[in-house]
């Protein structure tokens, strides 16, 4: 019989095993971040990420890689969405990373992702992971979860 290695199973039990040692690093850096988000501070968003960070937008696939790609990510969002806001509703800090919902609004107001803009004022539920590189000390990314398909023209009409 050939045993059958569980890659995603294996890195799950070995992130669920953590030992919480780094709750205050990492709680202090997601405030960095969101605080540097907040502000526009592009360059304080990013010195928050690992190099070879990753952001993905679960619905639609779209991904960002490396600082150039977090950079394109926000320029594009916060172009699209110049009043983009976020209503923190939860937040659950651990060894693996931070988990956060947020109730977001923002004007349509320029090109986003394949989507032209409507000008319309936008409301939608966000769920977060910022995964946590242990060695780094750093989020490697985000991935980002949304409550409906709000980058979708039927929606965003």
């Amino acid at each position: 019989m050939t045993q059958v290695e569980h890659v995603e199973h294996d890195t799950v039990v070995e992130l669920i095993r953590r030992e919480p040692n780094d709750y205050a690093a990492i709680r202090e850096l997601w405030k960095k971040h969101s605080l540097a988000e907040d502000a526009r501070d592009l360059p304080g968003l990013i010195s928050t990420l690992t190099e070879d960070c990753v952001y993905e937008l679960a619905q639609t696939g779209h991904r960002w890689e490396g600082h150039e790609g977090a950079a394109r990510f926000y320029t594009g969002l916060l172009t699209a969405f110049p009043d983009i806001h976020f209503d923190l509703t939860d937040i659950v800090i651990g060894p693996q990373g931070v988990c956060e919902e947020a109730r977001v609004t923002g004007t349509h107001e320029a090109r986003w992702l394949d989507y032209e803009p409507t000008g319309e004022k936008l409301t939608w539920r966000v769920v977060i992971f910022f995964p946590w590189d242990e060695e780094r000390k750093l989020f490697r990314g985000e991935k980002v979860y949304t409550d409906t398909d709000v980058w979708s023209q039927s929606a965003i009409r």
